[in-house]
């Protein structure tokens, strides 16, 4: 399976990564900004990093020191480019460093809100924000001497070049992290740079990449023909669109119907999506063959590979039929994939030939597929691609629909998988989603998991008789990107409305639970 050339990127920021926990939220930040960012690993050799024709390039933080063994390192070269640079924390300590600064290990560390004291409130980065301002520190070693030709623009109470700027090179550095919330301004000294010190304009939209993405797609097919597996969620859903758009008919959607999605959504996907799109969908109704093959399997990793296994096998027929339906003139020769730019960086950077990723962790379809990959948003965050969504002119119910793993239900059962314990979570789950949805807090959640322990009994009492019911967990909780993540603070209100409504209504529910655990140490899902 092969990837073919994604197409040429419009004027990039380079995002260099030193191994730092924020480098894909500075991508993000920067793209925030209306300006186009992409994320290159530090080890990547600077002249293939110019040979990118960057606007502009921005040193990520990291866990080294600057003087540690073995600790990433930058050729001077970079700096004398002629290219805008922008050093954060780490990046900023080898700028000092390369450019004849003093970057010292004095034990004057800093973690967490700092006050930060700006000397230059007129210079380039600071112009407009307050004197004095908190910013997020963490660090060891401390910059005691600006570089020669450097303005040293700010300060902290231990740490006396907490900022420095030239101008006359655009090159900039600050020690602390602008990227987080916790950096009150953060974004404004970010944007002051990419505008002011950069020259960039703020002019890249969601828009360009339909128009960039509909152009390649059509040059990419030709004549010939396309297929997306459709699992109903956010990326697959717009990758789909974004692809009808650029080729109509020529593409075929294949919905393979589990059994597992929650209360609707393959009503949803067989109505909504194809009324907003006009997609051309074959839907493979396999309820019966999932059910019998997860039949006495409580193992969570079995499950998965049985759901991963039995999707390969439904999608492979769905395949072969779509594609003896084809004229030989037009052969379906490429295959959609929803793939996103945290998956492209997380899989080494996106440098070489593309695998296809996963599908959605249940164990990724075959290596001897014969298809030439389409991956129109493996430039876009989540975020961006919502956005696509929505001018795709796609329904909000499926745009702003929560993540869901794709061995779906089957992984929210502790337990054995049967159709009763299915239809009991589908009702389960669907009382949450709608509670949430009617308190206005759909937006604030990123993941509302609804798990039922299915091998646990709680004693009860409902109607003045005793009882012994299943347990319902619920596991809000909020993310950027899942990596990460904390539980949400519901009102309680809401809670309380939630768990009188399911275990009123629910059959065999007798008790609701909160997950109060972050990420790590736990995980979102349960299974």
């Amino acid at each position: 399976m092969s990837s073919a050339n994604p197409a040429a990127a419009p004027d990039a920021v380079l995002v260099v990564d030193f191994g730092a926990q924020y480098a894909q939220l500075i991508a993000r930040r920067v793209r925030e900004a209306r300006v186009y960012s992409e994320i290159v690993p530090s080890t990547m050799p600077v002249a293939e990093m110019l040979a990118k024709n960057p606007k502009a390039i921005i040193l990520s933080g990291g866990p080294s020191s600057v003087y540690e063994e073995g600790a990433p390192q930058l050729d001077r070269e970079i700096f004398e480019a002629g290219v805008p640079v922008f050093g954060m924390c780490y990046g900023f300590q080898l700028m000092a460093t390369a450019l004849g600064g003093t970057v010292d290990n004095t034990g004057a560390r800093e973690y967490g809100r700092t006050p930060l004291h700006v000397s230059r409130t007129s210079s380039t980065l600071f112009e407009g924000t307050p004197a004095e301002q908190p910013v997020w520190m963490s660090h060891g070693d401390a910059c005691s001497a600006a570089p020669e030709g450097f303005t040293v623009t700010a300060s902290t109470d231990v740490v006396p070049v907490a900022a420095f700027e030239n101008d006359a090179k655009k090159l900039y550095g600050v020690q602390y992290h602008p990227e987080v919330m916790h950096s009150t301004h953060g974004q404004q000294i970010l944007e002051h740079f990419l505008y002011r010190g950069a020259g960039l304009r703020p002019d890249w939209t969601t828009g360009n990449v339909i128009e960039e993405q509909i152009e390649a797609i059509r040059a990419q097919v030709g004549e010939k023909r396309a297929i997306c597996g459709l699992s109903g969620g956010v990326d697959s859903a717009v990758a789909a669109a974004l692809v009808q758009k650029a080729i109509g008919s020529q593409l075929t959607c294949v919905y393979v119907d589990h059994g597992l999605m929650r209360k609707g959504e393959t009503e949803q996907v067989e109505k909504d999506f194809v009324a907003a799109t006009g997609v051309k969908l074959k839907v493979v109704d396999a309820q019966e063959r999932f059910l019998k093959a997860l039949a006495g399997v409580s193992d969570p990793e079995e499950k998965r590979k049985i759901i991963g296994r039995e999707f390969i096998r439904v999608f492979e027929q769905a395949q072969a039929e779509i594609v003896a339906e084809a004229p030989d003139d037009h052969p379906v020769e490429f295959l959609v994939q929803g793939t996103l730019y945290p998956d492209v960086v997380e899989s080494g950077g996106g440098t070489g030939t593309a695998n296809i990723k996963s599908h959605h962790n249940v164990g990724g379809l075959p290596e001897d597929l014969e298809f030439q990959l389409i991956e129109p948003l493996r430039k876009l965050f989540k975020d961006e691609v919502r956005m696509v969504g929505a001018e795709l002119g796609l329904p909000e119910e499926i745009v702003q629909r929560q993540p869901f793993p794709g061995p779906g239900l089957g992984i929210r059962i502790v337990g054995e998988v049967t159709k009763e314990r299915l239809d009991l979570l589908r009702e389960a789950d669907a009382i949450a989603r709608e509670e949430l949805t009617a308190a206005g807090l759909d937006r604030d959640i990123w993941q509302c998991p609804v798990v039922l322990l299915a091998d646990v009994r709680s004693v009860g009492v409902q109607g003045d008789g005793r009882t012994y019911g299943h347990p319902i967990v619920l596991r809000p909780v909020s993310s950027e990107d899942a990596m990460t993540a904390d539980w949400t603070r519901m009102p309680y209100d809401v809670l309380a409305k939630i768990s009188t409504r399911i275990t009123n209504e629910v059959k065999d529910v007798n008790r609701v639970v909160l997950d109060v655990t972050s990420k790590p140490p736990g995980t979102i899902e349960w299974e």
